[in-house]
């Protein structure tokens, strides 16, 4: 029986995660739009010269998912929220190498200056704000995660408040308060 209250993309990660590979064909088409858009989100706060594309992240997140199909996936928010930190784990491990690479002293020179100190800014401050955001998930992993899920999935408040099981108000407060501590912690850096 199929219960008309959840989601079809719903229904298609729940029985993806049952082990039902046609699931997961029908819903690739469905999420492949909204996981490019999210990539994208990522791609345009990167570096210039960076060599990772839109669709080359959308894919190497999906190779990571479809590790995680057995997951327990509450609804279609869930898996963008997941899809999301996948996305910003990979640009992260992708910076703290071209950044250990760069001190080892392994990085092609670029011909223009200025965007070899850009390029070198943004990884650091990528760098610098998962390493904020790290120390805030223990401290407060609560508070980390509406971050992730509003600045890096994309997420409204009401679709956080469910990913998180929390009111939307709390959402807002915990939202002000983690912006608030993660603007003074990089600040500190």
């Amino acid at each position: 029986m199929v219960d008309s209250s959840v989601s079809d993309t719903t229904q298609l990660l729940r029985a993806w995660a049952g082990g039902d590979q046609r699931a997961l064909a029908a819903l690739v088409p469905r999420v492949y739009r909204e996981l490019r858009r999210l990539a994208g989100r990522f791609i345009r706060n990167e570096r210039p010269d960076q060599s990772l594309r839109v669709t080359e992240l959308v894919h190497e997140a999906y190779l990571h998912l479809a590790d995680a199909s057995q997951l327990d996936w509450q609804h279609r928010s869930h898996f963008f929220a997941v899809s999301a930190n996948l996305m910003r784990r990979i640009l992260v491990d992708r910076a703290r190498r071209r950044t250990a690479a760069k001190r080892a002293g392994r990085v092609a020179g670029i011909d223009i200056e200025q965007a070899l100190d850009l390029s070198t800014k943004r990884s650091a401050e990528l760098i610098a704000l998962d390493d904020a955001l790290n120390t805030l998930a223990a401290a407060d992993p609560r508070r980390a995660r509406i971050v992730e899920l509003r600045f890096f999935a994309g997420l409204d408040v009401k679709e956080t408040a469910a990913v998180v099981g929390i009111s939307p108000e709390t959402v807002m407060r915990d939202w002000k308060v983690a912006k608030a501590w993660l603007l003074k912690e990089l600040k500190k850096q």
